[in-house]
């Protein structure tokens, strides 16, 4: 496992009415940017550690959806790395074009447990948890 990955996953299950597109690594914050945009003009990279950005996601000038992103840097974040968690309307398909736009960005989709695996990695949890 290659730490210095960007990885990208919804971390809620499918079906509900709000869903958590979580989004991690050394470039989380600035690819984030590439597909976020607020309408008081703050950028996520710029953000400090847990704060919580209100904007649009965007493909070019089509408008995804409107989303909540909650920044933490690291190491203060479930993983240790720094991470993004934006929250958006539950649609299968909206969570869908959200990671279609990360993996776009640079963002490789993490597989299944790989954020729990950086926090034992990372020092956040040992074995027992």
């Amino acid at each position: 496992m290659d730490l210095s990955e960007n990885i990208a996953a919804p971390s809620t299950p499918t079906g509900g009415a709000i869903a958590i597109v979580r989004l991690a690594g050394p470039d989380a914050l600035a690819m984030c940017d590439m597909i976020f945009v607020s309408p008081h003009g703050k950028r996520v990279a710029d953000a400090a550690g847990y704060t919580i950005l209100h904007g649009i996601i965007r493909d070019g000038d089509r408008r995804i959806d409107d989303v909540l992103v909650s920044v933490f840097h690291a190491p203060n974040s479930y993983s240790g790395d720094t991470m993004v968690e934006i929250a958006c309307h539950g649609s299968r398909y909206i969570v869908s074009e959200i990671m279609r736009l990360l993996v776009g960005a640079g963002a490789r989709a993490a597989t299944a447990g790989e954020f729990t695996m950086r926090a034992f990695l990372n020092g956040k949890m040992d074995l027992s948890q």
